[in-house]
C-alpha cells in the first residue's frame, strides 16, 4: 500500500517548488523588465553597463557570462561557446545585434573580447587538465617512468633507489612497492603534479615531506598530493575556480596555471593539517572536507588570486 509524505516532507517539496517558482519569474520576467527599464534609463544595454560599471577582473566576465547564458538572443547565447579565432567576429556580431556604435564604443568591444577570451579560454584550459587525468600511468612509457624516477630524486636526493619496484616509495607517501597504482583516479594529472610542485618549488616540496613523517600529526605524502589533484580538479569542473583564473590570466590560460594552483594546494593544506593537530590520520576525509569548503570560500571572493610565491 502506498503510503503518504508526512507533514516534514510536504513542507520541504513545497519550499523547492517556490524557490523554483521564484528564480523562474527572476530569469524569465523580472530580469526582462528590470533590463528593459535599465536600457530606456541608461540608453545602454546589460553589456554595456557590465563593463563600465565592473572592474577589469573576475566580477565583469563572470556577469558578462552570465548573461549571455540568460540571454534570448541566439547570437549571444553562443557568444559563451566561440574559439578563439571567432572571438573578434563574435564581438561584432553581437555589437550589431545590440546596436551599439562601434566608433564610439571602442572601449567596451575590447572589454567584451577580453571577456569571451577568458570564457572560451577557460573551457579549453578544462579539456586540456582533463585530457592529461584520462592519461593513465604506463610503466612501458619512457616519459612516464623518467618523471617517476624524477620525482624521486627530487624529494629523496641523498637516497638513491635500490629498485624500480620497492618498499621505498613508502617514503615518499605513496601505498606500496609501485606507485602506478596510486595514479588510477587522476592518471598522469597526479603525478604531473607532485613533479612540478617538487621542481618549482623544491624547497618547500622536501619541507613538507618531512613534516608529513610526524610521529602523531604525519600523513602519506604522495597519497594526500594526489587527493589534493583531484580536488584542485574538482574545483576547476564545476566553474568554482573561474574568479581565481579569470583574474590571473587575462586571455587564454595555460596548464601551467593549474599546476601552479595545485602547488598553492598542497602548500596551505600542510599548514591547515599542522594548525589544526588532527588526532590521526584516521580523520583525513574531515579534515580534507573542512580544507575545501575554505577554499571553495576564499573562491567566491571576485578578487581572489590564490597563488604560491616561489621562497628559494
Amino acid at each position: 500500500m502506498e503510503t503518504l509524505p508526512d507533514a516534514s516532507t510536504r513542507i520541504i517539496s513545497e519550499e523547492k517548488m517556490i524557490v523554483h517558482l521564484w528564480k523562474y519569474l527572476y530569469s524569465h520576467v523580472f530580469r526582462f523588465w528590470l533590463k528593459w527599464i535599465l536600457r530606456q534609463l541608461t540608453g545602454k544595454c546589460e553589456l554595456q553597463r557590465i563593463c563600465e560599471g565592473s572592474r577589469r577582473n573576475a566580477s565583469r566576465t563572470l556577469k558578462i557570462e552570465r548573461s549571455l547564458e540568460l540571454s534570448k538572443n541566439k547570437v549571444l547565447q553562443k557568444a559563451v561557446y566561440v574559439t578563439e579565432d571567432e572571438v573578434e567576429i563574435c564581438v561584432k556580431q553581437i555589437m550589431k545585434e545590440k546596436k551599439i556604435n562601434v566608433q564610439k564604443d571602442a572601449g567596451f568591444a575590447l572589454k567584451l573580447q577580453i571577456c569571451l577570451l577568458q570564457i572560451s579560454g577557460y573551457k579549453i584550459f578544462y579539456l586540456a587538465v582533463e585530457d592529461l587525468r584520462k592519461c593513465p600511468y604506463n610503466s612501458d612509457n619512457k616519459e612516464h617512468e623518467e618523471q617517476l624516477i624524477e620525482l624521486w630524486n627530487l624529494l629523496m636526493p641523498h637516497e638513491k633507489l635500490k629498485a624500480r619496484v620497492t618498499k621505498q616509495w613508502c617514503d615518499i607517501g605513496f601505498q606500496g612497492d609501485d606507485p602506478k597504482t596510486d595514479f588510477r583516479g587522476m592518471g598522469m594529472l597526479g603525478l604531473v603534479n607532485l613533479l612540478y610542485f617538487s621542481k618549482n618549488y623544491t624547497r618547500e616540496a622536501r619541507k613538507i615531506l618531512a613534516r608529513s613523517n610526524h610521529p602523531k600529526h604525519g600523513y602519506s605524502y604522495a597519497i594526500v598530493g594526489i587527493n589534493l589533484t583531484e580536488m584542485a580538479y574538482s574545483l576547476l569542473k564545476n566553474g568554482a575556480l573561474k574568479s581565481h583564473i579569470y583574474n590571473l590570466v587575462s586571455g587564454m590560460p595555460l596548464l601551467e596555471h593549474f599546476h601552479q594552483f595545485y602547488c598553492y594546494l598542497a602548500y596551505e593544506f600542510d599548514k591547515f593539517w599542522f594548525e589544526e593537530e588532527p588526532e590521526s590520520i584516521m580523520f583525513f576525509n574531515q579534515y580534507r572536507e573542512k580544507f575545501h569548503e575554505k577554499v571553495k570560500g576564499s573562491l567566491l571572493d571576485y578578487n581572489v588570486v590564490l597563488a604560491l610565491k616561489n621562497e628559494k
